[in-house]
């Protein structure tokens, strides 16, 4: 089974992808990095965390060459400490969850990660020194721990796309762990995916598919 989103996200997500929480350095590129502020305003910490994520595959030519290893690089030291891709992952799954074994559990999320980073790498081809993150006013409750960001995604190369994150304050801080691409979320996406594998093959199935479509 072909696991896939909207097109039109190939081109929105370049700037902050959907995966979980490593920190490796990224050799070879140098930029100065806006401060990140997990426990800051949530619009202030989108832009920061996206902005830093798009000024690294600006100055990256493999990252726009598609090169999976710079890729890895980028959203391992650039987003991935503020995703929580076990929670992506879990609502993913929705109830098949609770039945996953810890080992399998911890498994999925691995290939979910490898998944999307692969699903979304063909979008830094489409990243120009003129793509820039908007954020629009954030209209939601301050006090609230589950909030929406919204923001445009303008390019160079085609039309502005609007996505919005969804946030939750945590122990550590503000995590994103979902998006909304023109009207599409990610997480209901592959929710409906995951369910038809799974009632096929199982969870062990799901994992399989999942790291076939990775290598």
């Amino acid at each position: 089974m072909k696991f896939t989103l909207f097109p039109v996200a190939l081109r929105s997500l370049s700037c902050l992808l959907a995966a979980g929480v490593l920190g490796i350095g990224l050799a070879g590129t140098a930029h100065a990095e806006d401060s990140v502020n997990p426990n800051g305003a949530p619009s202030e910490f989108v832009k920061a965390v996206g902005d830093n994520a798009l000024n690294a595959i600006k100055q990256s030519p493999q990252a726009q060459k598609g090169d999976l290893n710079t890729i890895n690089q980028i959203v391992n030291q650039y987003v991935l400490p503020y995703v929580n891709l076990e929670k992506t992952t879990r609502l993913s799954a929705g109830r098949y969850w609770r039945q996953a074994t810890p080992t399998q559990q911890q498994a999925l999320v691995q290939a979910f990660k490898g998944t999307l980073i692969r699903t979304y790498s063909g979008a830094f081809t489409k990243v120009t020194q003129q793509s820039a993150l908007s954020i629009a006013p954030f209209r939601g409750d301050p006090k609230a721990d589950d909030v929406v960001v919204r923001s445009t995604l303008s390019q160079g190369n085609g039309p502005s796309v609007g996505v919005d994150y969804r946030l939750e304050k945590t122990a550590q801080g503000w995590k994103i762990y979902d998006l909304n691409v023109e009207g599409i979320w990610l997480i209901q996406n592959y929710r409906n995916q995951f369910a038809d594998q799974i009632a096929r093959n199982g969870i062990d199935g799901l994992i399989q598919a999942l790291n076939q479509r990775n290598q």
